[in-house]
């Protein structure tokens, strides 16, 4: 009986004699201070980026002058006279782009929308390089000098020789979700996966290989170490 009655008053029609317009004139919000600083919320700062993180990668980029050493293991194959974006700006657009989350190509359909960045099917040409003549992938990666720029890189962290070196390998999933080249199911994981190999000496990366997942998790680990170490004690 109570269900029935309220039902019937909040749902019966209401008469009005003007539609009721809702004024919303608060601009600011003004938040206790914070010692000597007052924190105020406004919402006149225009158009306001999320990836403002890309700021602190690029003043990283900038010390240690990562990306163009990165962007200089490739091989440009393309016409000069039809280039709208040089390798460096392509390899670059990609490395922040993955850092911020963007992991997919797809996500650059919306980054895109900012003139001085390229759209996909540039980037996927880039990704997909081959040794080989080929009409639409004139960009050759050298994998070998990629591989040995990571150990480089991790050599000038160090101001002086170390005392010890811990090198940690560690094997793991990649879940796919379609019907991506190369996909295995893997009984560990439970899942369809790709199963890349990494060698970290604390928080740089040595090696970052991307592997099928039919095979051991130590497959290939050998060389890389064999490769990792030759090249830190020449170093």
């Amino acid at each position: 009986m109570w269900h029935k009655t309220f039902m019937s008053k909040t749902l019966a029609p209401q008469k009005t004699s003007s539609p009721m317009v809702t004024e919303c004139s608060q601009s600011s919000f003004t938040f206790g201070r914070h010692f000597r600083r007052q924190v105020s919320a406004r919402f006149d700062g225009g158009v306001i980026r999320s990836d403002g993180g890309a700021l602190l990668l690029r003043e990283v980029d900038l010390r240690i002058n990562l990306l163009p050493r990165l962007a200089a293991c490739f091989e440009d194959r393309r016409d000069r006279r039809r280039i709208e974006h040089q390798v460096g700006e392509l390899v670059s657009q990609r490395v922040y782009a993955l850092a911020l989350g963007y992991e997919d190509l797809n996500d650059h359909d919306e980054l895109r929308r900012d003139p001085l960045l390229a759209g996909k099917s540039t980037l996927n040409r880039l990704e997909r390089t081959t040794d080989g003549e080929d009409r639409y992938k004139k960009t050759r990666c050298d994998s070998e000098a990629i591989d040995r720029l990571l150990v480089e890189v991790f050599v000038e962290a160090h101001s002086q020789e170390p005392a010890e070196i811990i090198l940690d390998i560690d094997a793991t999933d990649t879940p796919l979700h379609g019907e991506q080249e190369g996909r295995f199911f893997h009984g560990y994981y439970g899942h369809y996966c790709y199963l890349p190999l990494y060698i970290f000496s604390g928080e740089h990366v040595l090696c970052a290989r991307q592997r099928v997942a039919n095979q051991d998790a130590a497959e290939g680990s050998v060389a890389e170490l064999e490769r990792i170490v030759a090249q830190i004690r020449e170093a």
